[in-house]
């Protein structure tokens, strides 16, 4: 089962693995990860409870990629530097969100978490 992030100095567990799906059956919104033909209830808890941990841990990673990202995209040492307004809407985010995810990548780089919580959520 996937852990929650780690801080910076705690090595990083892997998740799950998320076994990828054929098209044919990704096209089939009944069909998610092959749940739906597990009778034994038991199996299905726990690898839909591995899942869940596994797309958790993805996310959580991902957002600090993001951060990361975004604070180097603002870095005024870039000549190509984006306003934190450029940043949101390639992003898809409020300013606001973009300001607070520039400073938690520039934490992120600096080897340090927003907090001290060990959660990827710069909110």
């Amino acid at each position: 089962m996937a852990e929650p992030t780690p801080r910076r100095n705690e090595p990083r567990l892997r998740p799950a693995p998320l076994l990828f799906e054929p098209a044919q059956v990704a096209d089939d919104p009944e069909h998610f990860f092959d749940l739906e033909s597990m009778d034994d209830p038991r199996a299905l808890l726990a690898r839909a409870t591995e899942l869940t941990h596994a797309f958790r841990a993805a996310a959580d990673r991902a957002v600090e990629f993001q951060a990361i990202a975004a604070a180097q995209l603002a870095d005024p040492r870039r000549f190509d530097r984006l306003t934190t307004a450029d940043i949101a809407e390639r992003a898809e985010w409020t300013e606001d969100y973009a300001k607070k995810m520039v400073e938690f990548g520039r934490d992120l780089m600096r080897g340090t978490e927003s907090g001290g919580t060990g959660h990827a959520d710069p909110v």
